[in-house]
């Protein structure tokens, strides 16, 4: 983290600038067996996507309310630092009536058809794999992503004492969301580059994406974001804790 960073966007860029090919995010989904590590240069490059596609083909800008109906997953903290680097509110778990974008996974679709704007489905298929059918309203996120720019440029200027993220009801600007997670990044024992948070909690509370994504970013470190972790045993996880070399555990 660099004193000139203030959204979670300027963190992830500050990373790619250190050390652009060290992992940043690693998942695990414990329900099938997969694993998905991502450098951040490759976590970048699909921020830069997603942001490219939630600008340019949904057009949503600063201030617009991004419905996000997600578990904690890899695809998850690529769209919540995509709304980052656009300036819009990334909702983790709201209304999707109430919201300009919608991105639903394949559990909460009925639900994310209240939306009334743009709709994205994404299949959190290992891989970013795409639905077999389309879902009916929905542009599938592994069909449209793909393409996009592989650079992105806001059309307006992110302000980051702007709101950013509202989770668990609270409202957070993407200066608060900076400056807490490198506040609470000495109590998840993140010491600084290097250190690496091991995480089974959802991101649907403050808790759960400061340990996922926000404080590893903040300090330099990375994170193991381990989806259905309850249905790993205590020797198995112990032996990712020593294979993925996890300096710190949170459950």
């Amino acid at each position: 983290m660099n004193a000139t960073d203030r959204t979670p966007a300027d963190l992830l860029a500050s990373a790619l600038a250190a050390d652009p090919g060290r992992p940043l995010v690693t998942f695990y989904d414990d329900a099938t067996g997969e694993r998905v590590e991502l450098s951040v240069a490759t976590f970048a490059n699909w921020v830069a996507k997603t942001a490219n596609l939630l600008q340019g083909d949904l057009a949503a800008g600063p201030g617009d309310r991004v419905a996000l109906l997600l578990p904690a997953h890899w695809q998850t903290a690529v769209w919540l630092l995509a709304c980052s680097s656009v300036g819009a509110v990334a909702d983790v778990g709201g209304d999707p009536a109430a919201a300009d974008v919608v991105v639903s996974g394949p559990d909460s679709l009925d639900a994310a058809l209240a939306c009334s704007g743009e709709r994205v489905a994404l299949a959190l298929r290992p891989l970013g794999g795409r639905f077999p059918r389309t879902p009916a309203g929905f542009a599938d996120y592994a069909v449209e992503v793909p393409g996009q720019g592989d650079r992105f440029a806001p059309f307006a200027p992110v302000d980051a004492e702007d709101a950013a993220l509202i989770v668990a009801g609270r409202e957070f600007s993407g200066a608060e969301v900076v400056e807490r997670a490198a506040a609470e990044a000495p109590a998840l024992d993140l010491t600084g580059p290097g250190s690496r948070l091991l995480s089974g909690l959802g991101y649907d509370t403050w808790e759960g994406l400061a340990a996922g994504l926000y404080a590893p970013l903040a300090v330099g470190g990375s994170v193991v974001l381990c989806r259905h972790l309850d249905q790993l045993d205590e020797e198995a996880l112990a032996k990712r804790i020593e294979s993925e070399r996890v300096t710190a555990v949170r459950r």
